[in-house]
């Protein structure tokens, strides 16, 4: 049903043309980065920036009843966590630049560079059908879509989460079997965790690996990356905060603690844990990308390309990227975007000039946000142990860029 169709053989051609030139420009533009780098510029000043984090999170936390928070910056190539609060109410255990926390669906970005990390070795292309690396789903609906599809949710309207019915592996292939699509591939986008959660699993099927332990034993290596898990080890479990939710499962209001539980696509979705100064990291060589290895700056560099416009938000591999400069508004709609379906509109090429790059991420007792300008060289990192509205992590978050940007924290 889906061999090497005409269409398909398009879609292919006109993807890989699209990687080669984006590749090509963002090459071109780390060589600026590069050159700016090396000019002598005056360093940041540690207290400036400490009071400018203050003065957006203490009220924050206040008002959201936040027990504990680490905030990660990034200037200038130089980097900064400033630590409130507690990771344990129970405990007293203060918040410290080790402290891991949850970070929800920050973690599909790390899903989409392992998945341009197969593509670039050439494992898997994003005009593959999903039944090429998981035979199970051939013939159904689902292998309608492509992987592209997948990692934008623009597949034809998977779930937001996956069924409760759905606990364990075969229930998962019978759900996605059994799934029908609400409208064709690529008409609309459907934020969904099953969407990419299954484009995870298919990079992974593509190299024979189970996902968490090719993330865990190659890609974050790679990335610099020494505190971030999938499945926190026994030596790291006193550093791992607790969350705090408001609500017990049977409604009641009180103060719960509560972790992230195991489910399906728990590792390809929400399952990343790490510290604030590894997630820094995470952001610094996404801004600039030239001291990894070809293969893994190839797969950063891919992620950054532009796949579908979504309003006023355009859609990447588990980025989603605004022009720069950006009006808050809009970026506050685009963040708004999770659960509604929306039409979508192909791109042949990301948008031209400089780009903000942005995730939000969320579970049951932890609430995170990523931020950054690649041609600022500008970025920050919310991490804190209760979910908060995401209106109130951009705002807070583009108040801190804002002075960044400005130069007033220097």
């Amino acid at each position: 049903m889906h061999g090497i169709s005409r269409a398909a053989a398009r879609l292919a051609t006109r993807l890989a043309t699209r990687l080669t030139a984006r590749l090509t420009a963002l090459a071109a533009a780390g060589l600026t980065v590069l050159s700016a780098q090396a000019a002598p510029h005056q360093a940041p000043d540690a207290a400036a920036l400490r009071a400018a984090v203050d003065a957006a999170i203490r009220p924050l936390m206040a008002k959201n009843d936040i027990p504990g928070m680490a905030v990660g910056v990034t200037v200038g190539g130089k980097s900064f966590v400033f630590n409130y609060g507690v990771a344990s109410r129970q405990s007293g255990q203060p918040v410290d630049d080790r402290t891991l926390f949850e970070v929800g669906s920050v973690s599909k970005t790390f899903n989409a560079t392992f998945g341009a990390q197969v593509m670039v070795d050439g494992k898997l292309q994003l005009s593959d059908h999903p039944s090429r690396h998981l035979p199970a789903l051939k013939g159904h609906p689902i292998d309608r879509a492509t992987l592209l599809n997948l990692v934008t949710y623009t597949a034809g309207g998977l779930t937001l989460q996956v069924p409760d019915a759905v606990t364990d592996e075969a229930s998962l292939m019978r759900y996605l079997q059994q799934w029908k699509p609400d409208f064709a591939p690529g008409a609309k986008r459907r934020y969904s965790n099953p969407s990419i959660g299954l484009f995870g699993r298919a990079a992974a099927a593509a190299i024979g690996r189970d996902y968490a332990d090719a993330v865990e034993s190659d890609l974050l290596p790679k990335l610099g990356l020494r505190e971030t898990y999938l499945r926190v080890p026994t030596t790291a479990m006193t550093r791992y905060a607790t969350g705090y939710d408001k609500v017990d499962h049977q409604g009641t209001a009180q103060d719960m603690a509560v972790r992230v539980s195991p489910g399906a696509f728990d590792s390809e979705s929400y399952g990343i844990k790490t510290t604030a100064a590894d997630l820094v990291r995470f952001m610094q060589v996404n801004i600039d990308p030239s001291g990894l290895d070809a293969t893994t700056r190839q797969a950063v560099e891919a992620t950054h390309i532009g796949h579908f416009q979504v309003d006023g938000m355009t859609q990447g591999l588990g980025w989603e990227q605004y022009p720069w400069p950006v009006p808050l508004a809009q970026l506050q709609a685009g963040n708004a975007l999770g659960r509604v379906t929306t039409a979508v509109k192909p791109l042949d090429h990301t948008p031209a000039g400089p780009r903000l790059f942005n995730k939000t991420g969320s579970t049951r007792g932890f609430g995170a946000y990523v931020v950054f300008v690649p041609t600022q060289r500008i970025g920050v990192v919310l991490l804190g142990n209760r979910s908060w509205p995401i209106p109130e992590r951009v705002d807070a978050a583009y108040a801190i860029l804002g002075k960044l940007q400005a130069g007033s924290a220097r």
